[in-house]
C-alpha cells in the first residue's frame, strides 16, 4: 500500500522548522498541496517558512507560506480562507507549533503559563475549528494534535508544558466522537525529537538519534485515506509505540462499607490494572459505575 496525498491540501502549523518543516516536506513528498505556517515579524512568514516553501518548490512541489499566529483565531480564520482561496479545500490539520517556557512551578510566573496554553491548547482547538465545518461539509478530514511524554507522563519543570500537552488527549477523544459520522479522524501525535526547541535539553548522544525525520513516517499514517482515529502515537529516533487509556473493572462498595477506610483497604483490588480496558467515552465509565451499583443489589439467589 503506498500512502499519497495527491489532491489533498493541508496546513502544517509550526512548519519553518523542526518537525513542522518535516511533516510539511514528507506531505508536499507524496502530493499533497502544503500551508506552511510560522510566525514571522509582524504576522508575516517566518524566514524559515519562506524556506521551506522554496524546498518544496524546487523539488516540484506546491506550498504557500502564512504567518499566522496560531493563538489568535482571527488570525487562523483568515490562513484557513487563504488555503481555501489558493487550493480550494483543506483536508489535513497538522497542529504543530509550540513554544517552551520552563520552570519549576514555584517559580513560573502565570503569564508564562497562560502564554503555553495558549499556543498549544487554544491554538490547536482555533485551527480545528477554523477547518472544522469544511471537514464536515465535504465528509473527509484528517487532523492530528501533538502532544509531548511530558504532558502523557510528565516532566520536571513543565507544568505549563504537560499540562497543555495533555489536554491535546482530551480534544482529540472528543472530535473524534463528533467527527466520527463525517469521516473525519483526529488523531494525536506524542513526539520526542532534536529541535530548536528541544536541543538544549537533549545529550549530545540521544539528539543525534532523534532526527526529526525520524517521526514524520508516522504522522503521514495518521493522516492518510486510511488513518486510524484516537490514537495517541509515541515517535522517536524510529521507533514507534501506542499509548492507551485504560480504566481497571471497579470495586462497587455497599452503603455500609462506603468509608474512606475501605477505599484504603481495597485500594490495590480497586487499581488492579490486570483486567483494565479502555472506554469508549465519557458515559462508559458512568455506565460501568451504576450497573455495578445496580447488581449489587439485586437479591442474592
Amino acid at each position: 500500500m503506498s500512502i499519497r496525498f495527491d489532491g489533498r491540501t493541508a496546513i502544517v502549523t509550526g512548519a519553518g522548522g523542526g518537525l513542522g518543516r518535516c511533516h510539511a516536506l514528507g506531505l508536499a513528498a507524496r502530493g499533497a498541496k502544503v500551508v506552511v505556517n510560522d510566525l514571522g515579524p509582524g504576522g508575516a512568514p517566518s524566514e524559515s517558512a519562506l524556506r521551506v516553501v522554496a524546498e518544496i518548490e524546487a523539488a516540484g512541489g506546491v506550498a504557500l507560506a502564512n504567518g499566522a499566529d496560531v493563538s489568535n483565531s482571527a488570525q487562523v480564520a483568515e490562513m484557513v480562507a487563504a488555503a481555501e482561496k489558493a487550493f480550494g479545500a483543506v483536508d489535513i490539520l497538522v497542529a504543530n507549533a509550540g513554544i517552551l517556557r520552563d520552570k519549576t512551578f514555584a517559580k513560573m510566573e502565570l503569564a508564562d503559563f497562560e502564554k503555553v496554553v495558549q499556543v498549544h491548547l487554544l491554538g490547536s482547538a482555533f485551527c480545528a475549528k477554523a477547518v472544522w465545518n469544511g471537514m464536515r461539509e465535504r465528509n473527509y478530514g484528517r487532523i492530528v494534535f501533538t502532544s509531548s511524554s511530558s504532558g502523557l507522563y510528565g516532566n520536571f519543570g513543565q507544568a505549563n508544558y504537560g499540562a497543555a500537552k495533555a489536554a491535546m488527549v482530551g480534544l482529540m477523544n472528543v472530535l473524534h466522537l463528533e467527527g466520527a459520522k463525517n469521516n473525519i479522524r483526529v488523531n494525536t501525535l506524542a513526539p520526542t525529537a532534536r529541535t530548536a526547541m528541544t536541543e538544549s535539553l537533549l545529550p549530545p548522544e540521544a539528539a543525534e538519534l532523534l532526527a526529526p525525520e525520524t517521526v514524520t513516517p508516522g504522522l503521514l499514517y495518521l493522516v492518510s485515506e486510511d488513518a486510524p482515529s484516537r490514537v495517541i502515537l509515541g515517535a522517536g529516533a524510529g521507533a514507534f509505540a501506542v499509548t492507551h487509556i485504560l480504566e481497571t473493572p471497579g470495586v462497587y462498595l455497599a452503603p455500609d462499607e462506603n468509608t474512606p477506610e475501605t477505599v484504603a483497604a481495597r485500594f490495590a483490588e480497586i487499581a488492579d490494572i490486570g483486567t483494565a480496558k479502555p472506554l469508549e467515552n465519557a458515559f462508559g465509565q458512568t455506565f460501568k459505575f451504576t450497573s455495578l451499583a445496580a447488581k449489587a443489589r439485586l437479591p442474592k439467589s
